[in-house]
């Protein structure tokens, strides 16, 4: 009995997976053929039988993963489909506006439902982003790195490929906070975020650990196109900071893995120690370090 609970189980969570992966355009069309087959259903179990229930299913599907636009459409067919099972099963009133009352108050539920569902989604995207996001600067933050992390590495480890590791600390910013005060110090804090956003892929990964240090995770990235691609960086990072505050600069250290990737806590300390390397070498550079191969 366990056995084939455990069996109906795992079919439900793979049927799950499958309908969580659907496209937009295929959550709308599921919806579309769970309405019509519902409506056939009705219509053959003849008017005694309700399945009003039933309808909630489909327009709950793609409301949640369609959004509330596309919840409304299905509401509507749902109605519509609803009215012609009802009309086409014998069911009969003793007045027309019976019929539209009817259709009317399914419409107001079902389109209930769908907002309820749509907003509680966008909701839940919301909290999540702010669980994720560092607030000042709209980088990820820590905690959410290092999942990202995690997963980069296992990902890398299983196909053999490299991966890129990248360290920021800004040197001398203590001074804009004591000179210009903490908001020019945020505008600074800002400014590196968003020239990382700007120079990088979208698949490079930004975060801000706190206070003035950043690390970029650089997937698919081995040491020879770390050092083409983050000279040019921290070339737009100086432009950008000493525009209004000449006396800030960044020192980097950078950790590129080949075929030996650690830990992502072990991973950022090796960045760490490279950052330290270049600020104690005269800050304002680059530290490159080469895990797996060669060290270098």
């Amino acid at each position: 009995m366990l056995n084939r609970f455990d069996a109906l189980g795992s079919f439900l969570f793979s049927v799950r997976d499958r309908v969580e992966n659907l496209s937009t355009r295929q959550h709308r069309l599921l919806s579309l053929v769970l309405v019509l087959a519902i409506g056939f259903a009705d219509f053959l179990t003849g008017f005694e039988l309700s399945f009003s229930l039933f309808y909630l299913a489909p327009i709950s599907l793609v409301a949640w993963h369609a959004g509330g636009s596309s919840g409304i459409v299905i509401s509507l067919m749902s109605a519509l489909v609803w009215f012609a099972a009802d009309i086409a099963s014998g069911h009969t009133y003793s007045a027309l506006w019976i019929y539209l009352w009817n259709t009317f108050i399914r419409l107001g539920i079902f389109i209930a439902v769908a907002m309820i569902l749509a907003r509680l989604k966008n909701s839940l995207i919301f909290e999540q982003t702010l669980a994720r996001t560092d607030f000042l600067t709209q980088a990820i933050n820590a905690r959410y790195f290092y999942e990202l992390a995690e997963q980069e590495i296992v990902r890398s480890r299983r196909y053999s490929h490299p991966l890129t590791l990248v360290y920021i600390d800004l040197d001398n910013f203590k001074q804009v906070n004591d000179r210009f005060g903490h908001l020019a110090g945020d505008r600074v804090l800002q400014q590196v975020v968003q020239v990382c956003t700007r120079n990088l892929r979208a698949t490079d990964c930004v975060a801000r650990l706190g206070g003035d240090e950043f690390v970029i995770l650089l997937p698919e990235t081995g040491p020879s196109a770390a050092r083409t691609i983050l000279p040019r960086l921290a070339t737009h990072l100086r432009d950008e900071i000493r525009r209004d505050n000449p006396f800030v600069s960044c020192s980097i250290g950078v950790v590129s893995c080949e075929d030996e990737i650690p830990e992502a806590i072990d991973l950022v300390k090796w960045a760490d120690r490279a950052m330290y390397t270049a600020k104690s070498a005269g800050k304002d550079r680059i530290e490159f370090v080469t895990l797996g191969l060669t060290t270098e």
